[in-house]
């Protein structure tokens, strides 16, 4: 989806699971972040993008299909909005594509593998990662998750290719190399990072700090910051945006 409006161009991608029209619309809206060139891209597996069962779906895959998608839309550097494991995605198209990245918002992302994988189901990647195989989660793990999960996600969860699914919560839950964090370290590029001040402070603000990502604590949201805090998420985003 595509919004016309002034350079540079902002680049809205959402996480695992999701869709970038129903998370972010409202948000654009608002005028904090209203008069520049928008696009809401779904990756490959999720939402109204294609949802080939052969792919691999690693995060690398994710950040070169963008990579693309971005060239064949003659985006020049843009700014990158970024939630969850879209956040993942991000840093590493920066990382492989730099001249496509002028700056990234890195919503809630995630940053660190999880080892040993999880083997209790929670609302999130944790909750696919408990299935130890592709197979398993697609004969009964697919179904149990979109009840678990409730309603609201499984809105957007429903539309996700089954194995695009599985394949890339495994590949963020098992982790990269270099790791996204690592990748996050050696940018240079403006980068910032919101999260909900909820959760309290983060245990790494002084390593993000000292990498030269600014921290912002969000109010009134959880995970879904642009969601439960519009006003407050879109505030946070154009001045980590100003120039």
């Amino acid at each position: 989806m595509e919004i016309p409006g002034a350079q540079p161009t902002r680049v809205y991608v959402h996480g695992l699971g999701a869709s970038s029209a129903p998370y972010y619309a409202e948000a654009i809206a608002h005028p904090a972040l209203g008069g520049h060139r928008s696009l809401m891209i779904d990756l490959l597996g999720f939402g109204i993008s294609d949802q080939p069962a052969d792919a691999a779906y690693t995060l690398e895959m994710h950040a070169d299909v963008l990579a693309r998608a971005l060239e064949q839309a003659a985006v020049g550097e843009a700014d990158v909005v970024a939630h969850s494991m879209g956040g993942a995605v991000a840093i590493t198209l920066a990382a492989r594509h730099p001249q496509l990245v002028r700056r990234l918002v890195l919503v809630d992302a995630v940053l660190d593998p999880v080892h040993p994988l999880p083997t209790v189901k929670r609302p999130g990647s944790s909750g696919i990662g408990v299935y130890r195989t592709e197979k398993e989660f697609l004969d009964h793990g697919w179904d149990e998750t979109l009840e678990f999960i409730g309603p609201e996600w499984a809105a957007t969860m429903r539309l996700a290719g089954p194995q695009a699914l599985y394949r890339s919560a495994i590949n963020m839950l098992s982790g990269t190399v270099p790791t996204v964090r690592e990748r996050l370290d050696k940018l240079t590029i403006p980068r910032a990072l919101l999260y909900p001040a909820a959760d309290g402070p983060r245990f790494d603000t002084d390593r993000l700090a000292a990498a030269g990502v600014e921290v912002v604590a969000i109010p009134d949201c959880g995970h879904n910051i642009m969601l439960d805090n519009v006003e407050g998420f879109a505030v946070a985003v154009e001045a980590a945006l100003r120039d």
